[in-house]
């Protein structure tokens, strides 16, 4: 992984570990259901960022690499963990 990818994606986990914090205490505080809820689907969103984002650099770097390669056992290693990991056939 890339070192901006490092840096983007540690900031993004930590406003995420926030926004947990605070859905925990909106928890605690009895808050309206539909409220936390919201909240929830804020910090699933923004996993799906940061997912992206480290899929992105995935692709750009180790993907890239062996796709580029005249290595075929790693090119097909590489699209059998994407297919894995979209949701295709486990490995």
């Amino acid at each position: 992984m890339n070192d901006d990818t490092k840096l983007s994606a540690r900031r993004r986990l930590a406003r995420i570990e926030g926004q947990v914090r605070g859905i925990a205490k909106m928890i605690e505080d009895d808050r309206y259901c539909i409220d936390v809820v919201r909240q929830i689907q804020a910090v699933k969103a923004a996993l799906g960022g940061v997912e992206k984002l480290v899929l992105d650099d995935h692709l750009d770097t180790c993907v890239e690499n062996a796709l580029t390669s005249d290595n075929v056992d790693q090119r097909r290693e590489k699209v059998e963990e994407l297919v894995a990991v979209l949701g295709g056939r486990k490995r």
